[in-house]
């Protein structure tokens, strides 16, 4: 069995799976369920909106079909994609985490009106709301990684590799770039004020049930405004990211696991969005479209990051990595 053909019947096994528990794991409990029932609750963590039992099944189930089969049609439809590691992770991410997330969404949501008499009187949410939050991380990354192994097609890599930065002998350089999305900053900045006004007003007011919904709050505007800013720096010694207004937290790439870089157009259509995207060994740092530098790993991963000026990044990291492999204690 060939590869897409391995990735189409793992993807249609695991999206008739979940959508099945979707169907059944309501229909299981149906009689110990209120109708309508709960289906969305205020800061407080108290109920707050209601839908029918009926419908919110469909909902569920359609939000499932819609996404999972939509990535399921895609990797059908375009043979292109299952070739390219990056994009294959990408849809095995998105199946798996979106799959985690509805599970366990309705998971919370049953076990919150289990035996309420009436949906107003269903469950607090509380901290069982992240049991969504972490099936979407855990199946995006377990999903990334089940698609990771196969060939990897860059067809137009390798003229883009061979060009290098004129130094002389015992000559010395660094290259540095950085780039920043507004936007990313003040909608985390935004959040990251609700969060702490938020902290303000259960201190305060006593009022123990904000402390959940500030907490999260807090913490969702936290990462958006140290992930809203990337700065890139290559010397002898490698690469190093340095993330956020702080330049915290940062990643370094020692030069003796990098192979070879190169300069390529990608935009978030390519890599499955904004933000930082993909798993680790094939990670993209996407925070504008366009020219970007790509680092590519002695293992056979990959790091991309939309950066200006990536081209002679990208030259003068190949002309070290040549360097280090012939000089000294070279690998």
């Amino acid at each position: 069995m060939g590869l897409r053909a391995r990735f189409l019947s793992t993807a249609a096994a695991w999206f008739a799976l979940v959508a099945a528990t979707l169907v059944v794991a309501p229909l299981m409990l149906r009689e110990r369920m209120p109708d309508p029932v709960a289906m969305h609750w205020g800061p407080s963590g108290a109920p707050d909106r209601s839908m029918s039992f009926t419908a919110s099944l469909l909902f569920e189930v359609g939000m499932w079909v819609l996404i999972g089969g939509g990535a399921c049609v895609a990797a059908l439809v375009n043979a292109t994609t299952l070739r390219r590691r990056a994009s294959r992770m990408a849809l095995g991410a998105l199946l798996g985490g979106t799959g985690l997330f509805f599970l366990g969404l309705q998971a919370v949501t049953l076990a919150a009106n289990l035996d309420a008499p009436d949906w107003r009187q269903a469950g607090h949410l509380g901290w069982t709301a992240l049991l969504a939050v972490a099936g979407l991380v855990l199946g995006g990354w377990l999903g990334g990684l089940a698609a990771r192994p196969g060939p990897d097609d860059q067809p137009e890599r390798a003229a883009a590799t061979s060009r290098r930065f004129p130094l002389r002998p015992g000559q010395r350089a660094v290259w540095v770039s950085s780039v920043r999305s507004g936007l990313l900053a003040a909608i985390g900045g935004s959040v990251l004020a609700v969060g702490t006004g938020l902290a303000v007003v259960a201190l305060v007011g006593g009022d123990g049930m904000l402390w959940t919904p500030a907490v999260i709050t807090f913490l969702a505007g936290l990462v958006a405004v140290t992930f809203s800013s990337v700065r890139v720096q290559i010397t002898e010694e490698g690469v190093v990211l340095f993330y956020g207004p702080l330049r915290l937290p940062r990643k370094r790439i020692p030069i003796a696991k990098v192979e070879r870089a190169w300069s390529e157009e990608l935009f978030p259509s390519n890599v499955g969005g904004w933000g930082i995207r993909g798993l680790p060994g094939a990670v993209t740092v996407m925070l504008r479209g366009g020219e970007c530098l790509v680092v590519g790993y002695v293992s056979g991963g990959r790091l991309a990051v939309s950066i200006d000026d990536a081209e002679n990044g990208a030259a003068l990291l190949n002309t070290l990595v040549a360097r280090a492999s012939t000089g000294p204690g070279a690998r």
